[in-house]
């Protein structure tokens, strides 16, 4: 599934190879990935203007458009919005030239099964942009809201980190999966990153320190910077490590399997093992007070009232 290294790579094959380019056609046939639009409404948005920047948060890219017939004074068009899901990529082609950007597993596959052209922009130079996704689980709209995503894995700081991160009782794997929260991480990123800070999947955040946050800070980061030089998730130096029988690539304990936050998630047994809860003394028992037994008030009667 492609996580931020992936987009990142596909949102920079967009910024190099396809802005400036007139968009002469439009394929947005396909209703569920460019739902909720009817055939031919984003085309009838984008024909006739350019691409003219592309920009991503976590896993989302949308692509900022000209005005008509890409004349810079007027008006800026509709902004084009593309996620890739679980198997998309995007594929610029220029001439008998292609590059392509997204879900790693069929990278350097040319040509493409036709059947997995999801939607394509048809550049007046005879070029194109095509999402391909063999899975159809990706999405392209006009205008996308990306206001619910937290802010870009790789942008946030380190103070806006340990505040969305140390907050509640979640598993740490679990927040970092919380696309409201950080955007960006998903499973392998997660698993890689935890694994170079050498902290538990399972651990709630409310147990973790400053340091080990700040420490979780820079590896994750240092896990995002590598993963987009080298081609996605699927290159961190855990990932390989991530099957029944595995020797941690660290210190070569045992690597263990346990599901956290709905996630398959992979742990070393030595450095990345649970923290045993804290063993509480039980309180002394208190002693208690005997209670002074009352005096029996003695009972008057109109006999003995009258005697005295």
């Amino acid at each position: 599934m492609p996580e931020l290294p992936e987009v990142e790579r596909a949102r920079r094959l967009i910024a190099d190879e396809a802005l400036h380019r007139r968009i002469v056609d439009v394929n947005d046939n396909d209703t569920f990935v460019a739902r909720p639009h009817a055939p031919g409404q984003i085309k009838a948005a984008l024909v006739g203007r350019e691409l003219t920047a592309a920009h991503r948060r976590g896993k989302t890219m949308w692509l900022d458009t000209s005005g008509p017939d890409g004349l810079p004074e007027s008006e800026p068009g509709p902004e084009l919005g593309i996620h890739l899901g679980m198997s998309g990529s995007i594929i610029v082609i220029t001439g008998d030239e292609w590059g392509e950007g997204g879900e790693p597993h069929w990278q350097g596959t040319w040509p493409r099964n036709p059947r997995w052209e999801r939607f394509a922009l048809e550049f007046a130079d005879g070029g194109r942009l095509v999402l391909s996704d063999p899975r159809r689980l990706g999405r392209v709209r006009l205008n996308p809201d990306v206001g619910a995503l937290g802010p870009d894995a790789l942008e946030v700081s380190g103070e806006q980190f340990r505040d969305l991160i140390m907050k509640g009782r979640i598993a740490v794997k679990a927040r970092l999966l919380d696309q409201s929260k950080i955007s960006g991480v998903g499973n392998l990123l997660a698993d890689e990153a935890l694994w170079q800070a050498k902290l538990s999947p399972s651990a709630p955040v409310d147990t973790l320190t400053r340091a080990e946050v700040d420490r979780l800070y820079a590896a994750l980061r240092a896990t995002l910077e590598a993963a987009i030089a080298s081609g996605g998730a699927h290159t961190g130096d855990v990932i390989s490590a991530r099957h029944e029988g595995a020797r941690c690539p660290r210190c070569g304990a045992e690597m263990r399997h346990s599901v956290v936050g709905g996630r398959s998630t992979w742990w070393c047994s030595r450095e990345q093992a649970p923290r045993r809860p804290a063993r509480r003394r039980p309180a002394a028992p208190q002693a208690k007070t005997p209670k002074t037994p009352k005096t029996p008030k003695t009972r008057q009667t109109a006999k003995t009232a009258g005697r005295s």
